[in-house]
């Protein structure tokens, strides 16, 4: 392989899940399923808070958002991926891959944010209910989304900008479906050291710092909930918060079972199959949680899927105005 600079190389080549042809149609059903499932569900959830009054509260407000970063999450992966499959190809141009990478640590780290704002809110809620309403104000929750999106956006900038310092070899081939930032930088044919300083240094600065909020609010919401001395008093206090911890439990395991695992097995191949849990089954699987788990949402839920049935035959012709 020439060695050349970033300016110079045009695209990357993307291995995929499987390089055996047999399997491609397969893989696309399967995962353009996920996606449109990923993409209705979730759209469901905000046009639930959106128009329903009741929802209008913080913690519904955080769950629109959230939704909202699942489905931008999935589609800065999984479009590109579908149609490599569909046109036989492998490429993605330089300047795809970099803004991949700058989307995809957007909204993935946003995700972590949110879910850490989530916690905070339910920790309010149970811990200090009397308060909860004066402290979760319309203005602190605005603040809050708007200040991870900044964080998430500054940090992703900052990857991405260190990128494009680095110089590629033609032809370089990512064993991944996507521009994942660690496989891009490990086979860059320059000096990564400054790389790997940066991108330690926002895993400790600004992961960590979200997973330890996490942690102590549930300390602190399961100290008040064992405090509390009726079993259904226990029940109505969990209920409030158990499919944010479904959600918490389910991302967080799955994150750190890839890169846990493919530091164990040192195999990037294994790491891109793990990496499906993260990048697509838990955006597609949040929706099932909280209106399974959340009275609110499924019955909200329920009514706007009986109006669409309803309605939407109307709308294309298929049946008649009652």
């Amino acid at each position: 392989m020439e060695q050349g600079n970033d300016t110079e190389i045009s695209d990357f080549i993307l291995l995929g899940l499987s390089e055996e042809p047999e399997v491609h149609s397969l893989i696309f059903g399967l995962f353009l399923s996920m996606y449109l499932i990923t993409g209705f569900g979730n759209l469901l959830i905000i046009l639930a808070v959106g128009s329903a009054s009741h929802l209008h509260t913080p913690m519904y407000f955080f769950l629109a958002n959230l939704s909202f970063v699942d489905i931008c999450f999935t589609s800065t992966t999984i479009p590109k991926m579908l149609w490599n499959i569909q046109v036989q190809g492998k490429t993605i141009t330089y300047a795809g891959c970099i803004s991949q990478i700058f989307f995809f640590n957007v909204f993935g780290f946003l995700e972590n944010l949110l879910l850490t704002v989530m916690a905070y809110d339910r920790f309010l809620a149970i811990c200090h209910p009397l308060h909860y309403t004066v402290i979760m104000n319309p203005r602190l929750c605005g603040l809050l989304v708007m200040v991870s999106w900044l964080i998430s956006v500054l940090n992703s900038l900052l990857q991405s900008l260190m990128l494009l310092q680095l110089s590629f070899c033609t032809g370089m081939e990512i064993p991944h479906f996507f521009c994942e930032i660690n496989q891009v930088v490990s086979h860059a044919c320059s000096d990564t050291f400054l790389n790997d300083m940066v991108m330690y240094f926002g895993i400790v600065i600004l992961g960590c710092p979200p997973v330890a909020g996490v942690l102590y609010s549930y300390f602190k919401i399961v100290s008040s909930i064992c405090r509390i001395s009726s079993a259904i008093g226990k029940y109505k206090a969990f209920s409030t918060c158990a499919s944010h911890l479904s959600v918490v439990s389910l991302f967080y395991s799955t994150v750190l079972g890839v890169y846990l695992g493919s530091a164990a097995t040192q195999s990037s191949h294994s790491g891109a199959i793990a990496s499906v849990m993260y990048t697509v089954v838990t955006p597609m699987l949040n929706p099932f949680i909280y209106s399974l788990r959340n009275r609110d949402i499924y019955r909200t839920l329920k009514r706007i899927v009986g109006v669409l049935v309803l309605y939407v035959p109307i709308i294309l012709g298929l049946k008649k105005c009652p």
